[in-house]
């Protein structure tokens, strides 16, 4: 997934591009960046601003195009209306989900967007986006109304849907004490998403929540559905965040270690030597369980599998819970046995494997897919449980590989189980290397 975020230099990282950049990388997203502007700020208070000139902004913009198939674009920080009409020129055919934060002014004082763009932002840059998110003071600015209560704030939303945009979500709402809300309006949807809020002031919550949106968008999710994501993303990042400097926190995402280790194995599986040729035609899944699993959503997989390219393999799809049935279901299963197994791959069967398996002193176990009753056979996720648990039987220690030799319809397959998706490498490798 390649995401472009358009927006302003903060040499604090505390927002801007370079926050962007590190949400896009935490939720396994590779950000390009284009830059409208260099501010000079820190912690405590905010310098000058730099516009980009028109030749650059064209030109950044010109050499990503060219070279990327790009999957998503977040704007935050635009300044003037030439660098809003330049954006514009370039975004306005495209079909791709669009999100823009816009960035008005900064938690330390700086002005962000001239009031004489203001126009020219409404006019040319709102009509691009699939959902705006404006925080309360930017939704007021833009639909030019004052917003007192939850009446007015669904006025104030309607009035910049009226803008041709699709979603319109104003965050950090604080109409109850103690609670902190974020309100969606779409042409079917009005509702508001509220939790405790988190009493810490910081830098960075909103460009952090445009940005996982984005992601989650362009994976097909809905308005709804994204934004649920990102108001949960941001609080984590709230919570997190760090007094680095001598001022005001910044938001800090802790990524998920399990994600990190997954995403790790993968790469490295992928350029195992010739592994192009263990893949079988359902195509592979490498999985990485949380400790304690009780269904497949506790379960990390690929989304779209790990397929064979011609002579490469390659990651076809994001990292989710919940992505993977068959593998997740096996380890599921025998992690009921030994809680220790918490990783699984499929890969395609061959004698040769087994036959290295057990050379190297593996443990490999056997089901019969055919002697599988027929009652099972018909229902749903019941094949998988059934054949991991006969190969269980009278084990007092987990196996290292399980196979079965199919079935009519089903291919021959072979799994193998780990601790972690480092573990599964280091059998895999000394297999095959």
């Amino acid at each position: 997934m390649n995401l472009i975020s358009i927006g302003g230099s903060d040499p604090s990282s505390g927002a801007g591009i370079q926050s962007d950049v590190k949400a896009f990388d935490s939720l396994n997203a590779y950000g390009l960046t284009v830059i409208t502007a260099i501010t000079s700020q820190n912690t405590t208070n905010f310098g000058i601003v730099q516009p980009a000139s028109k030749k650059i902004l064209d030109d950044q913009l010109k050499s990503l195009f060219s070279d990327f198939t790009i999957d998503g674009i977040k704007i935050g920080m635009v300044y003037n209306s030439e660098i809003i009409r330049t954006i514009h020129y370039h975004l306005k055919q495209l079909s791709i989900p669009i999100i823009i934060d816009p960035v008005i002014k900064s938690t330390t004082g700086g002005i962000l967007l001239q009031n004489s763009a203001i126009s020219d932002f409404k006019k040319y840059l709102i009509p691009l986006a699939k959902v705006i998110t404006p925080n309360k003071f930017e939704a007021e600015i833009i639909s030019n109304k004052k917003i007192t209560s939850k009446k007015s704030l669904e006025k104030a939303a309607e009035t910049i849907l009226d803008m041709n945009v699709e979603g319109v979500v104003i965050t950090g709402l604080e109409f109850e004490k103690n609670e902190i809300s974020d309100f969606i309006k779409t042409k079917t949807i009005q509702e508001y998403i509220t939790d405790k809020k988190i009493d810490k002031l910081n830098h960075g919550s909103g460009c952090n929540y445009s940005a996982s949106m984005l992601v989650e968008l362009v994976k097909g999710k809905s308005i709804q559905e994204s934004a649920l994501f990102a108001h949960k993303f941001t609080l984590n990042s709230i919570k997190e965040s760090q007094k680095i400097g001598k001022g005001i926190a910044i938001t800090k995402i802790k990524k998920d270690e399990t994600f990190l280790e997954l995403s790790k194995a993968i790469s490295q599986f992928t350029q195992i030597k010739n592994i192009s040729d263990r893949i079988p035609e359902c195509q592979t899944n490498f999985v990485f369980s949380k400790k304690n699993p009780r269904t497949e959503k506790d379960v990390l997989g690929v989304s779209g599998r790990i397929v064979k390219a011609g002579s490469k393999v390659i990651q076809a799809g994001e990292l989710e819970f919940g992505a993977s049935k068959h593998v997740a279901k096996a380890v599921l299963t025998i992690n009921e046995k030994y809680p220790q197994i918490l990783s699984g791959i499929n890969l395609k069967l061959e004698k040769e494997t087994i036959t290295k398996l057990e050379k190297k002193g593996f443990m490999v176990k056997e089901y019969d897919r055919t002697k599988e009753p027929k009652n099972l056979k018909t229902k749903e996720g019941y094949s998988i449980r059934w054949g991991i648990n006969e190969a269980l039987r009278e084990t007092t220690s987990p196996p290292d590989a399980i196979y079965h030799q199919g079935d009519f319809g089903k291919e021959p397959m072979i799994l193998i189980f780990g601790n972690s998706p480092s573990e599964i490498i280091d059998k895999i490798t000394k297999l095959f290397l």
